[in-house]
């Protein structure tokens, strides 16, 4: 079977086993996706979305994270980690959106990887799940290990895994493509301990058929 090949019929499988898959963190607004997406660096969107409950009733605009003083946001994000980079990241990315956006999200790729804080899975995620604008595949850690386990990829950079991933996966499917694998991850591709008997892609799996 062709690398293409089995990355279809990877999809194919994943579809239909998580009918209902699709980006965990919670928003309503395209500056809370982009707040949410920057907190869930190094950090599970489970422990983002209950940080974000009570802070997006704190703060509703871009000016609001500006108002308040670093040492406040970063109490009110601390249990994100990496909280004082995360903090500043905020507050420097609201202030360019004040500045240049009338503190709007903006649309595109090249604008949004200006903002500090944001590299090209933010961005992505953002883009896609905020206004419906696909241009790649956020790689998140899932995505990584399960995709490096399935043999997809070589690479280990983030955005040469990205360029991979988009030469095999068609390109109606790199918006649901990342959240299929995130699913995947959270309940058989685990980390320490992958369910691999109970996964339905072992006969495609490089990782488990080199251990069998």
């Amino acid at each position: 079977m062709k690398l293409k090949e089995k990355a279809q019929e990877v999809v194919k499988r994943l579809k239909k086993a998580y009918p209902e898959a699709k980006i965990a963190l919670k928003f309503e607004n395209p500056l809370q996706l982009l707040i949410a997406t920057i907190l869930s660096a190094q950090c599970t969107d489970e422990r983002v979305n209950s940080v974000t409950k009570n802070l997006f009733k704190k703060y509703k605009t871009a000016e609001d994270f500006i108002k308040v003083e670093l040492e406040e946001l970063e109490e009110d994000i601390k249990s994100t980690g990496f909280y004082k980079q995360k903090a500043q990241y905020i507050k420097s990315a609201c202030e360019i959106l004040l500045k240049k956006y009338q503190g709007e999200v903006p649309k595109s790729m090249g604008a949004l990887l200006e903002l500090p804080g944001v590299a090209r899975k933010t961005a992505n995620i953002v883009l896609a799940n905020a206004y419906g604008i696909v241009e790649g595949i956020p790689v998140d850690t899932h995505v990584r290990k399960v995709c490096k386990r399935l043999g997809l990829i070589n690479s280990n950079q983030p955005e040469k895994i990205e360029k991979e991933l988009m030469n095999l996966i068609e390109r109606e499917d790199w918006f649901i493509f990342p959240y299929l694998v995130q699913a995947h991850g959270r309940k058989i591709c685990l980390g320490r301990k992958p369910k691999c008997q109970e996964c339905f892609l072992k006969d495609l799996c490089d990782a488990y058929l080199s251990s069998n």
